[in-house]
């Protein structure tokens, strides 16, 4: 199929994409699977705390079971006490979800095919800010009528990526760490020319 692009000197030009993955039909459940997969295997699941058979001491009874007048009592580190230990506490665990390749290169086909077809891909021979300063690259967004963007190159652009970090609506990243969240998360999303072959390599 034919992709329409714009030129440098803001001419239109058109070239040849994959129909496999810019003509994929849309697969909400495994658009669905991706995302939620991602997000949780970027969960740290670190939170711990500790139950009674971790906390330190307690071996002991702190007194006989009967005569004394208070409550019975088998340890010093009940949860009841201070310095005991949590009735239901959090525990270290992995969040992270499984997912084929080919079902990861198969959502990531139908989220590109629908940006397409909803004109949110937006497809430059090439997109580059000459300096670290935001407002260049606001200027830059503002005359392509572009404000929640992911700004997508073939390699890093650490000019970009400065202009970029303070701007709550523009995310920047490169072809080959690109992932679901970011390609849904934005209006549009801006890709050179470069990155878009670079793409079509890695999802063919």
């Amino acid at each position: 199929m034919e992709l329409t692009y714009t030129v440098t000197d803001k001419t239109a030009a058109k070239m040849n994409v994959s129909d496999a993955i810019f003509g994929r039909e849309f697969n909400e459940g495994l658009v669905h699977q991706a995302v939620t997969a991602y997000l949780a295997g970027g969960r740290a699941g670190t939170a711990a705390q500790k139950s009674r058979s971790y906390v330190r001491g307690g071996g002991a009874k702190p007194w006989k079971q009967k005569g004394t007048g208070r409550a019975r009592a088998g340890t010093i580190r009940s949860p009841l006490w201070r310095g005991g230990a949590k009735i239901f506490p959090a525990c270290t665990q992995n969040w992270s979800q499984k997912l084929n390749k080919k079902m990861y290169r198969a959502a990531m086909q139908t989220i590109l095919s629908e940006l397409l077809r909803q004109d949110r891909l937006v497809v430059v021979e090439k997109f580059e800010v000459a300096a670290a300063k935001t407002k260049g690259l606001l200027a830059q967004l503002n005359t392509l009528g572009l404000h929640s963007v992911m700004l997508v190159t073939e390699q890093i652009d650490t000019n970009m990526a400065l202009s970029a970090r303070n701007l709550p609506n523009v995310g920047v990243c490169d072809a080959a760490a690109i992932d679901p969240v970011s390609l849904v998360g934005f209006e549009k999303v801006l890709i050179t020319v470069p990155a878009l072959k670079k793409l079509e390599e890695m999802f063919a």
